[in-house]
């Protein structure tokens, strides 16, 4: 490992890239609240002298985003880094450690999207040639700007819109989120009648005397936005005709060559209008190719995504051959440099690469 992490140092300094000192000890509210459910398990919590829940570093996108605004920097700029993060076991998953060293690189504020998508996709498949020489991974490449303009061009409710967005990447709680849409969603509401105020207001005591608080987990507006979305949920479902496009969507895969033309053949066939986002795909795959990237090496996924919220638009992960495990995945992030705090929104786009799991593809023995 000290091999790979050496050269992955080199890699990111022949980039001239910033390399910032990130803490391991990092304040736990910017993951839990906009890193995802699958994140929020995983991460080891401890509490300050002063009361403020802290979390060992679970991954580098969220502080080196927080670095960025912190240190007020010009935009564009771009960050690399390499070093230990902390997860906890999953017990639904395979065996892990509970500390494995990530590296990567954030590309941050570039206003040319396509380009900068392109080029972190490049980046990754690139370090991970220069740490294995020889691998051959198969990617898989997702858009959830797609999927949104789909749902829109549709004209689900925005209730169920977002419902099915929060959901995409997961495809169990996709496929029971299209189930239940046939019909209105039983709920019993002990709430009635309170408006989302009247609803925070309700619950802070409860949760506070609950000890609930101060667990790091679900906010009192969290669990009223999810008693609101449930009120519309139950108002009525989606018809059989806009759920049978979605499945069909759903099941869309191509080469990333001729992803363009299935998107466009799909949407002439359904009759949807899926504009600018339709546009930015096209942009981005035609950057793909003019980085040099082998576009047959990657396969489109019109229901592919990572199990991280922060994520808006393109997401992707490499394996080596037959793996299951992703050896690097990234995508682009445009909102959650203003949910950190950002004065102005930041586009944002980056992957992050497992150098344990580089050396195990690349079969190099331990160090």
């Amino acid at each position: 490992m000290p091999d790979l992490a050496s050269r992955t140092l080199a890699f990111l300094e022949q980039r001239a890239l910033a390399l910032p000192v990130i803490p391991m000890l990092q304040p736990a509210d910017p993951f839990l609240d906009t890193a995802g459910e699958a994140l929020r398990r995983r991460i080891f919590l401890s509490e300050g002298e002063t009361g403020e829940t802290l979390c060992l570093r679970p991954e580098f996108t969220i502080p080196v985003c927080r670095h960025h605004i912190a240190s007020a920097a010009d935009t564009p700029a771009r960050y690399g880094y390499c070093g230990p993060v902390f997860r906890q076991k999953r017990q639904d998953g395979p065996a892990g450690a509970n500390e494995f060293v990530q590296a990567g690189i954030e590309d941050l504020g570039d206003a040319d999207h396509a380009a900068a998508d392109a080029r972190s996709l490049a980046d990754a498949l690139a370090l991970i040639a220069a740490l294995a020489p020889g691998l051959q991974p198969r990617v898989m490449l997702g858009d959830e700007a797609l999927f949104g303009a789909l749902l829109k061009a549709l004209k689900l409710p925005d209730v169920w819109a977002a419902r099915l967005l929060r959901f995409f990447g997961d495809a169990a709680k996709l496929d029971a989120a299209l189930k239940s849409m046939g019909a209105p969603v039983a709920t019993s509401d002990r709430f009635a009648g309170m408006n989302r105020a009247a609803l925070i207001a309700a619950l802070e005591p409860e949760m506070e005397a609950a000890g609930l608080l101060e667990a790091g987990g679900r906010t009192p507006e969290d669990i009223a936005e999810r008693i609101l979305e449930k009120r519309a949920l139950a108002q009525g479902g989606v018809s059989a005709s806009a759920r049978a496009v979605i499945a069909l969507w759903l099941k869309m895969e191509a080469n990333l060559g001729a992803s363009l033309d299935a998107i466009d053949a799909f949407a002439r066939a359904h009759r949807l209008h899926l504009d600018g986002a339709r546009d930015a795909f096209a942009a981005r795959l035609k950057a793909i190719r003019d980085a040099g990237v082998d576009v047959t090496r990657i396969r489109f996924s019109a229901a592919f995504g990572r199990p991280l919220d922060y994520y808006s638009s393109m997401q992707f992960e490499a394996f080596a051959p037959g793996g299951t495990l992703p050896l690097a995945g990234g995508g682009r992030y445009d909102r959650l440099l203003t949910l950190l705090g950002a004065a102005r929104p930041i586009p944002g786009v980056g992957f992050s690469l497992w150098l344990d799991r580089v050396q195990a593809a690349a079969g190099r023995p331990s160090s």
